[in-house]
Order: C-alpha cells, then sequence, then structure tokens
C-alpha cells in the first residue's frame, strides 16, 4: 500500500451533537526496563468536549507527560494498548502517515521545556514556517507572513526582527510564547499542554496561561493542561483529573471537586498549598512517603501505604470509580457503589 501523502487534511465533518472530540478507554503504557516492566499509564479512562479545558495534575511520576505523549502516538519504545478515538477514529490503529498529518494540525502539543522543545540550530521563523508549509501548503512567503503574526499574536515585540533570531536569543518567557504560535498555527482542534509554565516566574506564568486561554477560546480548541500547580488548574480549567500511579482517581468539574475533594490524595494535594484567601497562619500538611516506581504494581489501591484513611479492602483490591453526580468520579474504597 502506498504512502498517503503529506500535506493539509481534507475538511473534515462537524461534530456529532454530544460526541466528545477526544475518547480515551483503558489505556495502558508499559517500559521494559532492567529492572522489571513499569506501567506508567495503567488503565485510563478520559472523554473531552470542544472547547473544553481539562486540568490533569497529579506528582512527578504519576504518569500525566506519558499519557499525553501516548495520545500523539510519540511513545516508540513503549507498549501501548486501549483506545485513543478523536473525532471517531482510533489514533492507535491509524497509519503512521496519517497520524503525521493529524500531529501539528489537528492535535498540537505545548512541551515542558521550550529550550529543548525547540531547535537550538534553526531560526524561530524556520521552525514555525516549517508547520505551515507542511500542513497548510503555503508558500515561503506566506508563510513567513503568517508566522510573524503569530508572534505578534504571541506577545513578542517586533516579531519582523525576531522570526529571523535563534531560541538562545529569546528568554524562556519568549520561548514558551514561541512554541505558542507554533502549537497554534494550524488552529488545532485539541492543544496539549505539558507544564507550558513550570519554568517560568510568576508574572510570566499568569500571561501564558491568559495567552493560552484567550487563543484557544478564539478557535474553540479543546485543551488538556497537565501541571502539578492546582493554583493553575483552579484558574483555568473547566473540569479536573487527578492522576496518580498511572490511574485516575478523581475527576469531575473544577469548581465541586476543589470545594469537596473526596479522594484521601486529592485532599492532601489541595491541603499542601498555600492559601492567601484565609486570615491568619495556616500548617501546610505534607502526604508523607512517596509515589510507587510503577515496577510490580500489587493488583490494590496504590495509594493506600500514604493513606491516613486506608481500610482492610484497601490492601486487597483495585477501588473502581464511583459516580457521585455531577460528573464528580472517584476510585477510592471510602465510597462503596451504591446497590
Amino acid at each position: 500500500m502506498a504512502a498517503e501523502p503529506a500535506g493539509h487534511l481534507e475538511s473534515l465533518e462537524p461534530l456529532a451533537s454530544g460526541a466528545p472530540l477526544l475518547r480515551v478507554q483503558d489505556l495502558r503504557v508499559r517500559f521494559a526496563t532492567g529492572d522489571g516492566l513499569v506501567q506508567a499509564v495503567a488503565g485510563v479512562d478520559l472523554r473531552l468536549a470542544r472547547g473544553e479545558t481539562l486540568g490533569l495534575v497529579g506528582e512527578s511520576g504519576s504518569g500525566k507527560s506519558v499519557l499525553s505523549l501516548a495520545l500523539l502516538g510519540l511513545v516508540p519504545q513503549g507498549q501501548v494498548t486501549g483506545q485513543i478515538w478523536f473525532r471517531g477514529e482510533e489514533l492507535l490503529a491509524m497509519s503512521p502517515a496519517r497520524l503525521r498529518r493529524l500531529r501539528g494540525d489537528r492535535i498540537a502539543m505545548i512541551f515542558q521545556d521550550p529550550m529543548t522543545a525547540l531547535n537550538p540550530y534553526l531560526r524561530i521563523g524556520t521552525q514555525i514556517t516549517e508547520v505551515l508549509r507542511l500542513h497548510q501548503g503555503l508558500g515561503r512567503r506566506a508563510a513567513r507572513e503568517r508566522a510573524i503574526e503569530l508572534l505578534r499574536d504571541a506577545g513578542i515585540a517586533a516579531p519582523e526582527r525576531r522570526i529571523d533570531q535563534y531560541p538562545h536569543q529569546f528568554s524562556g518567557g519568549m520561548r514558551q510564547r514561541a512554541l505558542i504560535a507554533q502549537g497554534l498555527a494550524c488552529g488545532p482542534e485539541l492543544l496539549i499542554a505539558d507544564e507550558p509554565t513550570s519554568a517560568l516566574d510568576v508574572t510570566i506564568q499568569a500571561q501564558i496561561l491568559d495567552l493560552i486561554r484567550l487563543r484557544t477560546r478564539s478557535l474553540g480548541t479543546a485543551v488538556i493542561l497537565i501541571t502539578h500547580d492546582l493554583g493553575v488548574v483552579a484558574g483555568a480549567c473547566d473540569t479536573l483529573a487527578v492522576m496518580y500511579a498511572g490511574r485516575i482517581v478523581e475527576r469531575g468539574p473544577t469548581g465541586p471537586v476543589f470545594q469537596a475533594p473526596r479522594h484521601p490524595y486529592t485532599q492532601g494535594l489541595i491541603r499542601s498549598v498555600p492559601r492567601l484567601d484565609r486570615p491568619g497562619a495556616e500548617r501546610l500538611v505534607a502526604i508523607p512517603g512517596q509515589p510507587p516506581s510503577g515496577i510490580g504494581l500489587p493488583p490494590c489501591c496504590p495509594f493506600h501505604p500514604r493513606c491516613a484513611q486506608v481500610l482492610p479492602i484497601c490492601r486487597q483490591a483495585l477501588p473502581p470509580e464511583v459516580d457521585l453526580g455531577g460528573g464528580h468520579g472517584v476510585a477510592c474504597w471510602l465510597y462503596p457503589e451504591p446497590r
């Protein structure tokens, strides 16, 4: 069979009413190591609607970044199983050629470290115009003009001059803005932002988040925002999913989850964040212990060694997710399934 040609995807039919843009079912990612098989993602289910912003939170090592790479088909050394449906097409069964046409066009990603995500040997303009020429078929001059416009929209001053500079000539905030311009160049329907503000100071963080929010809402783009900063999620996300040891342990609308977190892990994360809206000093509570390595996880609740509310069954079986109503779900034996 001949390989599909590179270029812009054909026009897609509008999504059916109520149909999710992205649906993930029982996604698992494993890596073979010298110490054993690492389960980085251990059975994740997700649904994302068009225009929705989902915050994916958890400690380092919980599987957030591996999950995002699996959605893009960028885990060549791992064993990926399950189903990933985007606009009704199964990504894991898709040909490599068609998947390459989706990446950067309909699905885009802002990587965590802009200094390593950008090629230090290529000018900023070259890296943005490449996306436009590959996926939208623009000529050299039209692609350059569009790249200048994208840099200007991203808040970079004097884009006509900056477009010919190299990444090392940009500050950290400017490099992140260039990545956002590159990611949104083709007007994607899904944007995955992997900790886009982790290396920036607080003022620049707010500017970058405002930029992502403004640009994606104008395009109607759905966003998966990966972070360990609950403050970022509270201000930027419609829904929230909390990951631990490769699993989603709690999910729901951001407001209700913050106001009444149910899983002990979510409660611990929220208690560990300083609150400026309460009078007087408040002692922060740390979660004891360390997250599991992912090697040889027992078939029970992975959080039980660190949990202050552990039950005997927590050491025996993996809890199913329980629907608490209003889209709020939790996987914890403290909330047994209703009969």
